[in-house]
């Protein structure tokens, strides 16, 4: 993500450079030229920037001697595999090396270089050599070494790469007897490869002159090349029009919905990243900034991006709406060719335009909703939650997104083993990326439960958790944070239970600052001695649980309820005075997806105590959960001075009292 983070400055960049001289592209204008000049020096070099960026952000210790080795990698392996080392190594004629290796500096190669030169840093970067070449030790040896393994590697692109690009053609001439099907088809592809940089090869087979097709010249010739029978009008052009819909309007429908779907503390942050990369892709064509900010955190979307590029490029195409583009298709190319012969009906590629920003909007903002993809914005707040996809930040107000992240880490540390498991800590944008002794001994469980919205098992000793954008926030506080025991198991109590229970005394004296009464009629039972746990180590809050007897589950005190749970087996309860109340119907009722719940009133709602919230069908319910014992604690606890409880044995949902939390 280091290099992914330069693209908007790209994409700015050459945007304002086209406003200032859209005819001349910075031929006419020399404030336009430096403008697009300075984005184009990033866009053009994406392969190198991934080269660096990875080979940095994958290092263990954040070193610039691996940056080197992933710049010094990309420059012998792009230098040896480049047409002309290729024609002296090979001992072949210039015109006889294959097209394969005028594409070689590129974003997969740079990808690759980086993975290469990082591990190699995290392998030799300690080494000590003999007392002789002692200069050479450590940090500094691995630049050489990659230079020697890069060699290695060339030789072996050298006979792969030719293989890949030449399948890549062969794609090309079987898509493009399918006709609009196949520019549909080709399409789909373009945005599939965008990730690792193939698209530019598979560009190259429709737009260029590689397989013969050659769109994007055939098509700027215009009446020359209609004339020279290189041009058919109402078919040259047509795997580029497509595009036009989909970036001008579908992308930035897809960033109104990002938007509106953020969390509202984030939409400040989000307004901004989306507005740029929807004015990029609108003016410019530009669509990197907006693609990437979905794309590894919402693969799902991205496929229906792809899915979607298709269709437009297949419509256009099948209705012979086509314009054409010297550089991407924004606007700056569809008003410069709006005079071209060979473009029919370009405006036709407006009203398209307009249905594909509301298609983008609806089928973005359902997917992102329905399914709690974590887009831009949505990232988890840290106070404690329960996820597998679905519950995210229990607090739901300011305070948990305040949480001390030096307490969150320790909560980490214990759900991932504690120290003892714990071997690198390190983060990319949405996740802490961590070594491990042993990966079986992550608690799952209880780092959903903290706020992470996945737990990821690359091998034994790798493990990712997917925390959102504060991972690294959290991965410097566990950096500096101390010793930390691992979590208990779920069987065993936190305490003695004559010593559980938090008590009166200390707090008798402090103001209260909410009186809860029970949510639902039932049997109290001690928070310590609930199978799960998250819930009996505190770590989402302290309070009691109540094992239900009753349908009905009603607000414990007046306040706000900030959220509510796709599934409805839990609410969050903002009061009045800032306390977080979380009622959790069972245990893992998630994966129920809803059956059994009904909700009665929506998130947002101000309610009274004793207001009915949930309705419960507990036949059902007793039968298919795992247990109907329902923990009702505070989330935020630790802003307050600690709880008096008074329910034991029986309670009455809206009339008895449960617990009162004091202030400071």
């Amino acid at each position: 993500m280091v290099p992914v983070a330069t693209l908007p400055a790209a994409a700015i960049l050459m945007g304002v450079g086209y406003w200032i001289d859209p005819i001349g592209w910075g031929g006419d204008n020399a404030l336009a030229a430096f403008f697009i000049k300075s984005g184009s020096a990033i866009i053009d070099n994406m392969g190198v920037l991934f080269a660096v960026g990875i080979a940095y952000g994958m290092s263990k210790d954040k070193d610039g001697a691996a940056a080197l080795a992933g710049f010094v990698g990309f420059l012998v392996l792009t230098t040896l595999c480049a047409p002309a080392s290729v024609a002296m190594i090979q001992k072949i004629p210039l015109d006889q090396v294959p097209a394969a290796f005028a594409k070689i500096q590129n974003q997969f190669v740079g990808i690759m270089v980086g993975i290469i030169s990082a591990e190699l840093y995290n392998r030799f970067s300690a080494v000590e050599l003999p007392k002789a070449l002692s200069f050479f030790s450590g940090r500094r040896l691995v630049p050489i070494i990659t230079s020697f393994v890069m060699i290695l590697v060339a030789f072996i692109l050298m006979y792969l790469w030719p293989v890949v690009f030449a399948g890549l053609v062969t794609f090309g001439e079987h898509i493009q007897k399918l006709g609009s099907a196949g520019a549909g088809l080709y399409a789909f592809f373009n945005r599939l490869l965008i990730p690792v940089g193939l698209h530019h090869a598979l560009n190259s087979v429709f737009w260029f002159d590689v397989a013969g097709i050659n769109d994007i010249p055939n098509f700027l010739g215009g009446a020359q090349s209609i004339e020279a029978g290189k041009a058919v009008v109402g078919i040259t052009g047509r795997y580029q029009a497509g595009f036009f819909p989909i970036m001008m309007f579908g992308l930035p429908g897809a960033a109104l919905a990002i938007y509106q779907c953020a969390r509202p503390e984030n939409k400040a942050k989000v307004a901004g990243i989306m507005m740029a990369g929807a004015f990029a892709a609108f003016f410019t064509g530009i669509t990197e900034p907006l693609e990437f900010s979905f794309m590894f955190v919402a693969p799902v979307l991205y496929f229906i991006h792809a899915v979607l590029t298709g269709i437009s490029v297949y419509i256009a195409a099948a209705m012979q709406w086509i314009s054409g583009f010297g550089f991407s298709a924004g606007l700056v190319d569809m008003a410069l060719q709006s005079r071209n012969p060979l473009a029919t009906h370009w405006w036709m590629l407006i009203p398209q335009g307009l249905v594909f920003f509301v298609i983008y909007y609806v089928v973005f903002r359902f997917a992102i909703t329905k399914f709690n993809m974590m887009t831009p914005g949505r990232e988890l707040a840290v106070s404690g939650s329960e996820s597998d996809g679905q519950d995210q930040n229990v607090g739901g107000g300011a305070a948990g997104g305040e949480q001390d992240s030096a307490a969150l880490a320790k909560q980490y540390i214990a759900a991932i083993g504690g120290s003892d498991n714990l071997t690198g800590i390190d983060a990319c944008i949405t996740r802490l990326r961590l070594t491990v002794k042993d990966s079986a001994m992550v608690n799952d469980a209880l780092a959903k439960r903290l706020g992470a919205s996945g737990v990821i098992r690359l091998n034994k000793t790798s493990v990712q958790i997917i925390v959102g954008f504060v991972a690294e926030k959290i991965a410097n506080a566990m950096k500096t944070t101390g010793h930390v025991d691992a979590a208990p198991a779920a069987a065993a109590p936190a305490a003695p239970a004559a010593a559980a229970k938090p008590q009166a005394v200390p707090v008798s004296g402090k103001p209260v600052i909410a009186a809860l009464v029970a949510p639902v009629s039932g049997e109290v039972v001690d928070l310590e001695t609930v199978p799960d746990e998250a819930f009996a180590s505190k770590a989402v809050g302290d309070g009691v649980a109540i094992k239900p007897t009753d349908k009905t589950v009603v607000s414990p005190a007046a306040g706000t309820i900030v959220k509510i749970f796709n599934t409805n087996h839990a609410f969050c309860l903002e009061t009045e005075k800032g306390a977080e109340i979380v009622v959790h119907m069972g245990l893992d009722t998630v994966a129920l997806d809803g059956k059994g719940f009904t909700r009665l009133v929506e998130e947002g709602a101000e309610v009274t105590a004793g207001q009915p919230v949930l309705e419960m069908d507990l036949d059902y319910l007793n039968a298919n959960a795992r247990s109907m014992i329902s923990p009702v604690v505070c989330s935020n606890i630790d802003d307050f001075s600690g709880l008096v409880f008074q329910a034991k044995g029986t309670v009455v949902a809206g009339q008895t009292p449960l617990y009162e939390i004091k202030g400071k």
